[in-house]
């Protein structure tokens, strides 16, 4: 007779903490997406990251969870009422994972594991904004936004993880999101980045990183965050976990070396801005295989990651889409690298979870064949063109009714102030000998005489963008 059902602490906290670290991702995302950007348009960018984590949150909530993880329905979503926001899941029996067999399931909470995969669908939303900074209104990102988690993400969350066409029935491989959030998000960058169109004075005119400390702070908090995002998804404490985490790191530092070496060849001179965009390469790139592959094919793929997308953040010249920081470059491109990678190195060797649990096969170099590798390219392939669709139309919908694109004339004034009544940086002058801290804080001086001196007006133009570095994000 099965035993009663019980929590399991280890996995419990363990998977408490990883939620905390990925939600953390989203604001480093901010701030590297913001440094990347134009001084006057800085806050625009970090409030598109900041505004998915309060919708998506609430939509992954009401139903979003339940599209993405609900018993599955015809192989596209899940049951849309099973886990329904007007529900509660607070009783001992409601574990994640819980069957009659196996009561205890993992042995952690149903609203831990929703919480869980609720920042995973905050993120991935938030990464498309990089695509279009500068030019979006914010009320049209947000009706984007509701749109495309709607009918992409949380479908296709069901697809790659909740029993759906690609997990279930097609077989790839992805451990954390190589598929499901990389190429998926990668993909609708590119659609909206073609709707709305380029950049006023792109690719003529520098438009460089305003603030390249705030780069390499934001990589590093998507560093730190990502031990969540990678060796989280294994749900337990146990040696894939472990094998995801070092995984990670053993990417992500071989990507940023890759990267370097590109910028060290072609213009003699490594960056900042190199290094930290190489290291979300390499985080990209390891997502989908970092449970799934040894060590020493994480530093390989890392390399590969690290140059390649140094590589292809060019295309964007050559074809002529304005993709202001590099989303498809990087989490398109890396995206599927790593899913790709999975059908070369994948091993049972390291997880046999790939042949018992998900039903796939070791990869080309394990004696796998090309099987593999043809799963995770057919996957790729129906993400793509499924993300890429849905996202055009939304945008070309919402373009064309409440507008999509900011005026011409805000662009160029910048669209912080414009959008949001506020910027970044205040350039005004910040002293004057009337009222000292009295006068700065809007309290009359006491003792002021009539004669005193006014305050020195802001110039009519605004100062100079400080600008350093070529590379986007």
């Amino acid at each position: 007779m099965p035993e009663a059902p019980t929590i399991d602490s280890g996995n419990t906290v363990w998977l408490l903490v990883s939620t905390a670290l990925v939600l953390l991702m989203t604001p480093g995302l901010a701030l590297f997406y913001g440094g990347l950007n134009r001084a006057k348009g800085v806050l625009n960018m970090m409030m598109m990251s900041f505004s998915a984590i309060g919708l998506i949150s609430v939509l992954w909530w009401f139903y979003g969870f339940s599209i993405a993880f609900g018993s599955d329905v015809n192989g596209f979503w899940g049951d849309p009422g099973a886990y329904l926001g007007t529900k509660t899941f607070l009783a001992e029996t409601d574990l994640w994972g819980a069957t009659a067999e196996n009561p205890s399931g993992i042995g952690v909470p149903l609203y831990v594991f929703m919480a869980f995969q609720m920042v995973f669908a905050v993120i991935t939303v938030a990464l498309i904004s990089g695509a279009i900074s500068d030019r979006a209104k914010f009320a049209g990102w947000l009706l984007f936004a509701f749109g495309w988690a709607t009918l992409v993400y949380f479908p296709v969350a069901h697809w790659v993880w909740g029993g759906g066409i690609i997990g279930g029935d097609i077989h790839a491989l992805d451990f954390a999101g190589g598929t499901a959030v990389h190429i998926n998000a990668g993909a609708a960058a590119l659609a909206v980045a073609l709707v709305l169109g380029k950049r006023l004075g792109w690719p003529r005119e520098g438009m460089k990183p305003h603030n390249i400390p705030l780069v390499a702070l934001g990589a590093g908090l998507l560093w730190f965050g990502w031990f969540g995002f990678n060796a989280g998804s294994e749900l337990t404490v146990d040696s894939v976990a472990a094998l995801a985490f070092l995984n990670t790191q053993l990417a992500t530092a071989a990507a940023v070396l890759g990267w370097i070496a590109v910028e060290w060849i072609k213009d003699r001179k490594p960056t900042m801005v190199g290094a930290s965009s190489g290291a979300i390469a390499g985080l990209v790139a390891i997502t989908p295989a970092c449970g799934f592959i040894a060590p020493w094919a994480a530093v390989l793929l890392g390399l590969v990651a690290g140059a390649v997308c140094a590589l292809a953040v060019s295309l964007k010249y050559k074809l002529g889409y304005d993709d202001s920081l590099d989303v498809v470059g990087v989490h398109f491109v890396g995206g599927w690298i790593g899913s790709l990678w999975l059908g070369l190195f994948a091993t049972n060797s390291v997880n046999a979870a790939i042949s018992d649990v998900v039903g796939a096969s070791d990869g080309l170099f394990y004696g796998g064949g090309l099987t593999q590798l043809g799963r995770q390219a057919l996957a790729g392939l129906i993400v793509s063109v499924w993300s890429f669709g849905i996202a055009w139309l939304l945008a070309f919908a919402i373009e064309k009714t409440i507008g999509f694109r900011a005026r011409p004339e805000d662009e160029v004034e910048g669209i912080d102030i414009a959008e949001h009544a506020e910027s970044g940086y205040d350039l005004s002058p910040a002293g004057g000998s009337a009222g000292g801290a009295f006068a700065l804080a809007g309290i009359g001086s006491p003792g002021a005489t009539a004669g005193a001196a006014k305050p020195v007006e802001a110039p009519a133009e605004p100062a100079s963008e400080p600008v350093d570095e070529k590379v986007g994000g």
